[in-house]
């Protein structure tokens, strides 16, 4: 049996204010002729299909269209789980009549277990794989509030609930299934103990970055699926529990990351071979830093070699302790002929008294959740309770999210 893993679509992604449907397009065309030239057997999404809970309408399309596609290729089997970005309630709406054509869709955590665990059958009913399918598990999900616990004690019981869920999920496929001859599969939309990020990728169940460890995820799993780490890798040294990545490159902290899917062989219950699969760059982005003469050498350079594709999107990074005037329109004429778009123009200054080189961020580069916390310490809000606080803000967004989403 052949599987491909992916996650993290993020489909419908402003990038500084611009679309990118053209770059996603792109990419799921790629996937579905990837899986159709492999002829594979399989497809799971882990987490993140949409950037935002109320997606426009274009990435709803692509989406469905997407789905319909796989419809005429080899892949009898689809599974997507939702990410801290998805909106369950979007994702769970066309459920039954997406399972009508194989393609078993779980948003998010429900009161029953056994609603995570999701069959592939032949089409003579005969048991093909079994796939644990745990979304995203949002506070809620995973423990009850106990009177008087501090942030610490409710970062642990977070942790704590993410490792029981798995548990539970194991064990009650071992008590269904007590004679195991197919694969298991296991989703996971988290951050687990020693993954990489790319750039600046919040904790979202807050705390420190390890709220599961490799070695943790029980061992009837073979192969853990995850998402939300947008750089493709295994997790802990083990090769059966990896991280996907995202389709394309979300931010510029990311360009120089490889995006790749996994394509999985399983010979009856073994997991044989793990193999990644590359995508074409479909639009580079590229950070040009340096003084300013080194910064328009370097433009120069760039704009001058031949590429196919879309055109570039460049963030340039001009350190200077001077005041440049007219930065902007300068760097902007300088690459009014050229193929590719300046997006991005940022000054790094030195701070003598610190000794160091500090960037001044820009309200538009900062997540919601940046941004709190920098208000936060701007009102001196004491560092013991900047965890309960995060938790707080996050718990009001979710409901907030959900509230809009009806």
């Amino acid at each position: 049996m052949k599987i491909i893993h992916t996650s993290d679509w993020h489909l419908g992604q402003k990038f500084l204010y611009n679309d990118r449907e053209a770059e996603h397009q792109m990419a799921l065309d790629w996937l579905l002729d990837t899986i159709t030239q492999n002829e594979v057997d399989g497809l799971v999404v882990a987490g993140d299909i949409f950037d935002i809970g109320n997606p426009p309408n274009y990435a709803r399309r692509m989406y469905y269209r997407f789905l319909t596609q796989l419809i005429h290729t080899s892949c009898r089997h689809v599974l997507i789980t939702g990410g801290n970005h998805d909106s369950p309630a979007m994702l769970n709406a066309p459920r039954e009549l997406l399972q009508a054509l194989n393609i078993h869709v779980v948003g998010a955590a429900t009161e029953n277990l056994e609603d995570e665990l999701v069959e592939w059958r032949d089409e003579s009913g005969k048991l093909e794989a079994i796939i644990a399918a745990a979304p995203f598990l949002r506070d809620r999900d995973l423990h009850f509030s106990v009177a008087g616990e501090n942030g610490m004690e409710r970062v642990e019981r977070l942790k704590q609930g993410i490792r029981q869920h798995y548990e539970a999920l194991g064990q009650l496929i071992q008590d269904i299934y007590p004679h195991i001859d197919w694969p298991v599969i296991a989703t996971g939309h988290l951050y687990a103990t020693g993954a990489q990020a790319s750039g600046a990728q919040d904790n979202i169940y807050i705390g420190n970055k390890e709220n599961i460890a490799a070695d943790q995820f029980p061992t009837v799993f073979d192969y853990v699926a995850l998402g939300h780490i947008h750089r493709p890798q295994a997790v802990g040294g083990m090769e059966h529990i990896r991280y996907s990545g995202s389709l394309i490159p979300l931010s510029f902290s990311e360009t120089k990351d490889e995006k790749s899917v996994y394509l999985l062989h399983f010979e009856g219950k073994e997991l044989k071979k793990v193999a990644p699969i590359s995508l074409p760059a479909f639009r580079r982005l590229k950070t040009i830093q340096g003084p300013l003469e080194k910064v328009e050498e370097a433009l120069k350079r760039f704009g001058k070699k031949e590429r196919e594709g879309l055109p570039p999107w460049v963030e340039v990074i001009v350190e200077t302790d001077r005041l440049i005037p007219q930065l902007d329109q300068r760097l902007h004429e300088l690459t009014a002929e050229m193929y590719l778009e300046l997006l991005k123009i940022r000054i790094l200054r030195k701070y003598e008294a610190k000794k160091q080189e500090q960037a001044l961020p820009e309200l538009g580069d900062l997540e919601e959740l940046e941004v709190f916390k920098m208000k936060c310490q701007r009102y001196g809000s004491p560092p013991e309770e900047m965890d309960e606080l995060v938790e707080t803000f996050l718990e009001l967004r979710q409901w907030m999210t959900e509230w809009l989403d009806g």
